[in-house]
């Protein structure tokens, strides 16, 4: 199993829960896909899009469990990240993990599955 990673808005996570999908974030919405990283694409992420923000969860998700609508595309320095088009069932989520925020505004990474 490949997991891959989304950082969410706890608020946003939970309507999630209450809907039965994940439908993605306003940038999501706004690009036509639901952004992820890797594990080792991760922290900058969180720093370059929700450094200083707080109450956020980490999803980790099977990503063979997403089948053909995960889509691997040069982002970033042309690496890869995995692209999700259409909602995430929640059934491929094997975890959900806090992101603590520090006072210097970067996050703790919580230990990931490569």
């Amino acid at each position: 199993m490949r997991t891959i990673y989304k950082i969410c808005p706890a608020s946003a996570w939970r309507e999630a829960e209450r809907r039965g999908a994940f439908h993605g974030s306003a940038d999501d919405l706004r690009d036509g896909f639901i952004h992820f990283s890797t594990a080792s694409q991760l922290a900058e992420t969180a720093r370059k899009h929700f450094f200083g923000q707080t109450g956020l969860f980490l999803i980790a998700v099977d990503a063979g469990a997403l089948g053909s609508s995960l889509r691997w595309e040069p982002s970033r320095n042309d690496e890869l990240f995995p692209h999700l088009y259409g909602e995430l069932d929640l059934g491929a989520v094997t975890a959900i993990l806090e992101m603590h925020a520090r006072s210097d505004g970067f996050h703790d990474i919580p230990e990931l599955k490569p």
